[in-house]
């Protein structure tokens, strides 16, 4: 029997030394690098004025029309200017969530979908401005400035 208890006695010593060995290891290893995590976003938009330069017309309704030559889609925004304000300037395409936004007859909001627009504003019915702009393609890249050790 005596023998039998040394044997246990020498097996548990053993894993005991294994085992605290792999403590060791483990609190010893390098930690795990990670780099700086970022996100990225680009929104394009266009600034759309319209002014009664010299405020003859008091107050005023103007009608914004933004035509997507691509696709033919009409999206519209009417802004009433009120007397003493003269004008107004707006942004294309505006966030949705804020209600004064561009959409088109269907209620679709606009986007800054890449490509060739034609816009113009009516007071009236008549069009008093008008013009063109582009929404390029965008790309975003990301990087890795330094690993956190």
């Amino acid at each position: 029997m005596h023998t039998s208890t040394f044997a246990f006695s020498s097996r548990l010593q053993q894993l005991l030394r294994v085992a605290g060995l792999l403590l060791v290891m483990l609190a010893m290893r390098p930690a795990t690098a990670q780099a700086q995590t970022w996100m990225v976003s680009t929104d394009a938009y266009i600034r759309l004025g319209v002014m009664d330069k010299f405020g003859i017309l008091g107050t005023y309704t103007a009608k914004f029309m933004v035509t997507n030559q691509a696709t033919g889609k009409v999206y519209i925004l009417t802004k009433e200017i009120e007397k003493g304000q003269n004008g107004a300037d707006v942004m294309y395409p505006a966030d949705p969530t804020n209600g004064d936004y561009f959409k088109s007859e269907a209620g679709e909001a606009a986007k800054a979908t890449p490509g060739r627009y034609v816009w113009e504003c009516q007071v009236t019915g008549k069009r008093v401005v008008s013009g063109r702009f582009e929404f390029p393609e965008t790309a975003n890249d990301v990087t890795v400035v330094e690993k956190r050790k």
